[in-house]
């Protein structure tokens, strides 16, 4: 059973500020037509955008964009954990990402609590040849819902 740190509506919820977002290219596949709430909102970490096509966040304290989706089944954890390469057995640096909770706030700065993220090491940043994306938001398509 995966539990959060705290306990809201019972549904799964994940941050997701790249690929995952609504209008972006793994939306459809992964989320669309699962999603019971999306809600923009942002996280404090540092965002990248990499040459593969797809950003990264590491720690930190700067805002980073996107949307709280909250899915009424918590099955859908499985197929993002695949999508980000993510083994919960193999140490961090050897995951793509990996999935930890992290809070969420509203635009007004208020807590909408916690969430599963998909962060990255550092060092996986830099070996990708990620670029810090000052503004905190990513977009790869012509959809951009600007904040």
């Amino acid at each position: 059973m995966i539990e959060l740190k705290e306990k809201s509506s019972g549904l799964l919820r994940v941050f997701v500020y790249g690929t995952l977002k609504p209008g972006e290219a793994n939306y459809q596949n992964y989320c669309d037509r699962k999603v019971v709430n999306a809600t923009k909102a942002y996280v404090l970490g540092k965002l990248f955008d990499l040459p593969q096509g797809y950003p990264a966040m590491t720690p930190g304290d700067s805002p980073v964009y996107g949307y709280l989706l909250e899915f009424d089944f918590p099955e859908v954890l499985v197929e993002l954990d695949d999508l980000e390469d993510y083994h919960p057995a193999r140490p961090d640096s050897e995951n793509l990402y990996n999935r930890q909770q992290i809070e969420v706030y509203d635009f007004q700065g208020r807590s909408l609590g916690w969430a599963w993220a998909y962060l990255m090491t550092s060092e996986m940043v830099n070996n990708l040849g990620g670029v810090h994306q000052a503004d905190g938001w990513w977009t790869n398509t012509i959809l951009d819902f600007g904040f």
